[in-house]
């Protein structure tokens, strides 16, 4: 059992989440971020004003998969969440020790299938 974290671009939420579905992943959490990698610094411009900004807004995504989903998981998200520029965030791959169904108290793989 593995957790997926991925921390993308927000705009590229629902591409992200189409790729994952075409995969069969349907369990997702999705919460705002913010944060700064190497393009550090970031220079916008507001009304004519210029300002800096060092976290950029992101989302985070986590999804607990079996090992069978994992790969095709990754790529989708790889694909999706790619435009090729500086800033398009990262994909951590996590062990998970166990999972429990609260509902069904379900554990283990068991608990992570649909």
């Amino acid at each position: 059992m593995y957790l997926v974290i991925a921390i993308i671009r927000h705009h590229l939420l629902e591409s992200v989440r189409d790729a994952l579905q075409d995969v069969g992943v349907i369990g997702v959490s999705v919460s705002d971020c913010r944060g700064s990698g190497h393009q550090l610094n970031v220079t916008h411009s507001f009304r004519g004003s210029q300002y800096g900004n060092s976290l950029e807004p992101r989302v985070r995504l986590e999804i607990a998969l079996n090992e069978a989903h994992l790969n095709d998981a990754v790529d989708a998200i790889q694909k999706a969440a790619c435009t090729g520029e500086i800033g398009d965030g990262k994909i951590l791959v996590l062990p998970i020790q166990n999972a429990v169904r609260i509902r069904t108290n379900e554990r283990g793989n068991v608990a992570l299938d649909a």
